[in-house]
């Protein structure tokens, strides 16, 4: 037991002093590469602290072998410019002043639904509240608002139509039909709900619409019986 305790003190101080060396941006946010070599460190750390038949120094090796690995690819990632986007990625540019990037969305495995939960999350709920946003290598959210996105921002907006196809759930929270908002679409000259690639409403009346290929519109209607939320 008092063997356990000090191969794991010995392993602790080691990982310790590697982590520093590392810099802060490896306990802090991590691009992919560093993320692997973490989570393989803490593999590796754990073999020689459970199994005292193990050398110790033999897990001290692998960790110092993977903190010298660590080094040459951030050397590489810093001297090779042309490395870098394939070691640490690039930003995805997922909203600009014409919309949605459908295509950057799916580039970075996202999809509408997790792209207004990020803008949540960043105090943006409406979707033209933003000039610009992006993903950054890292997996980091940022935005750039629209100078005017407080005006924009007046109630929550929902989503009718993700990809199309609405979004029942939401349609049941405002108490609309979703013969209501077809309509709505065959009046801006949508009439396959197939080609939206995402609809929202607020409880004032407004509606973000951007058909897939196209730019972004807003316009404003009046709900049945006068309903707002």
């Amino acid at each position: 037991m008092v063997l356990i305790m000090i191969r794991t003190a010995i392993v602790f101080l080691v990982l310790l002093l590697i982590m520093r060396l590392m810099g802060k941006r490896q306990i802090g946010e991590m691009q992919p590469f560093e993320l692997v070599i973490t989570l393989l460190i803490s593999e590796l750390a754990c073999i020689p602290m459970a199994d005292a038949s193990v050398p110790l120094l033999y897990g001290v090796v692998s960790i110092v072998t993977i903190f010298v690995l660590h080094e040459i690819v951030c050397l590489i990632d810093l001297k090779v410019k042309p490395m870098k986007s394939f070691i640490s990625g690039k930003p995805g540019v997922v909203v600009n002043k014409n919309g949605i990037d459908d295509y950057e969305l799916k580039r970075n495995r996202l999809d509408v639904t997790d792209l207004i939960e990020s803008l949540r999350s960043a105090g943006y709920f409406s979707l033209d509240s933003v000039d610009y946003a992006l993903y950054e290598a890292n997996g980091t959210f940022s935005a750039l608002p629209n100078p005017d996105y407080e005006e924009t921002q007046n109630s929550l907006p929902v989503v009718i139509v993700d990809n199309g196809k609405f979004d029942e759930k939401n349609l049941s929270f405002i108490g609309l039909e979703r013969s209501f908002f077809e309509t709505l679409l065959k009046k801006q000259g949508v009439n396959s709900l197939k080609r939206v690639l995402v609809l929202t409403a607020d409880g004032t009346g407004k509606l973000y619409l951007q058909v897939k290929g196209e730019k972004y519109r807003t316009f404003r209607t009046q709900y049945p019986g006068g309903k707002t939320w």
